[in-house]
């Protein structure tokens, strides 16, 4: 395929654009990034995806195709040549969506909180027990099935480990921005193993954006919100 026909629109902050990029590089196929600055949003943008008006998007010979999980399978089924990034099994297929939509309900709640609670807001400290609760629960589902596992998927990485993977240079943002640890080597073996597997595989390794860079986008988008409350 040539590489105009597969764009995708994203941004290098985005985890839900990272989850895409990871999908495409695990088949194998070339594709052109987009980059989205979203202020103003492009035409382009505006014109795929109507309704929603987010990241990502990936444009195959000008179809669009919206909301990362939804690519992710898309992608998987169209390009078949490659190791499946969904089980073949239904049961495990239902599963594996079963947590990512956890994932993104929990995690992504808990990580919007933190990063725009004040520094000493009580509220904050209930959002990181709900994280600890999503980490609690993943070190559950890394455990499950045959032991020594690279990845959720088993020894390639799968739904769950792109749904999830996509996260973790956020997840270092929190760690950093409030000095503390959210996957623990003695409480989340399992966890802390595979994050050093998913980011050192080929599919991710030179994806993973810069946690200073994250941050400051983390900052600025707080200030955003501010200014929208204080207009409000």
């Amino acid at each position: 395929m040539a590489k105009d026909e597969l764009k995708l629109l994203g941004g290098w902050f985005s985890p839900y654009a990272l989850r895409v990029q990871i999908a495409l590089n695990l088949k194998g196929v070339d594709y052109e990034v987009i980059e989205e600055t979203l202020n103003p949003k492009s035409e382009l943008l505006l014109k795929s995806n109507p309704v929603h008006k987010k990241i990502p998007v990936l444009l195959h010979a000008d179809k669009a195709i919206c909301e990362s999980a939804i690519i992710v399978e898309y992608i998987d089924e169209v390009w078949t040549h490659a190791p499946s990034i969904l089980p073949q099994n239904a049961y495990d297929r239902a599963n594996a969506r079963f947590w990512v939509a956890y994932i993104d309900d929990k995690w992504f709640s808990a990580l919007k909180s933190i990063l725009n609670a004040e520094e000493n807001d009580e509220a904050k400290e209930a959002q990181f027990e709900e994280a600890e609760e999503v980490f609690e629960r993943m070190e559950e589902v890394m455990n499950k099935g045959s032991e020594g596992k690279a990845f959720f998927g088993g020894d390639s990485i799968g739904f769950i480990d792109i749904g999830f993977g996509s996260y973790l240079s956020w997840i270092r943002v929190v760690e950093k921005m409030n000095a503390r640890k959210l996957i623990d080597e003695i409480k989340h073996p399992g966890l802390f193993q595979w994050t050093e597997n998913f980011a050192a595989h080929p599919a991710f390794n030179g994806l993973i954006p810069d946690t200073d860079k994250l941050i400051e986008v983390a900052k600025a988008f707080k200030q955003t919100l501010r200014a929208r409350a204080a207009a409000n």
